[in-house]
């Protein structure tokens, strides 16, 4: 090879590894959303994440949890495709990205668990809620045939978690739960 060409080919060595790393719409990358994510690298290293994640997902679903898993990612991408319509694009998008990561690890178990607890509630209804190590810390609460996950939330004291119309705030084995949008709080107690 000349020597000429050497130097033209160490340039290009980043570009090719670039490549190798983008996103496949990339390539064709057609909407706003989209080519946002390719011109920032750090929506493309979140998207890197979540297709590992998602994959490892995949690989642990059977049969029919991989069915509805390709549904539901379908379903979050239409999502992330309406970021466009946010005075903050780039934060609704690596939002949405955290969030689907989160929700990946935590529901097909690919962390660690930091505990699983009962409380229960002055209704008579019992919340079990098991946390995980996810960056940001996460928990599923089960009550009733129903789940929610939740993101850590900053608090003065104790633990606080947020989910889409729950919330769960323990501290000394009490907890405060709400459980959907306008209900009124449950006093809960660590069984």
């Amino acid at each position: 090879m000349s020597r000429r060409l050497l130097p033209l080919l160490a340039l290009g060595a980043p570009f090719w590894a670039q490549a190798s790393t983008m996103p496949a719409f990339c390539v064709k990358a057609a909407g706003t959303v989209e080519q946002a994510i390719c011109a920032d690298p750090k929506l493309v290293a979140i998207d890197r994440q979540l297709d590992q994640v998602y994959t490892e997902a995949l690989a642990k679903a059977d049969a029919a949890q991989r069915k509805a898993l390709l549904m539901q990612q379908k379903g979050w991408w239409r999502g992330v495709r309406d970021c466009w319509k946010a005075q903050d694009m780039h934060a609704c998008i690596a939002e949405a990205y955290v969030l689907r990561r989160v929700e990946l690890q935590a529901t097909y178990h690919l962390v660690r668990l930091r505990g699983t607890f009962s409380f229960t509630c002055d209704d008579g209804s019992t919340v079990k809620v098991t946390h995980f190590k996810t960056d940001p810390p996460s928990l599923i609460a089960a009550r009733g045939g129903e789940q929610s996950l939740m993101l850590s939330q900053p608090s003065g004291s104790g633990a606080r978690y947020a989910g889409r119309n729950e919330q769960f705030w323990e501290h000394q084995g009490s907890a405060t739960v709400v459980w959907g949008h306008g209900t009124p709080e449950l006093h809960c107690k660590r069984t």
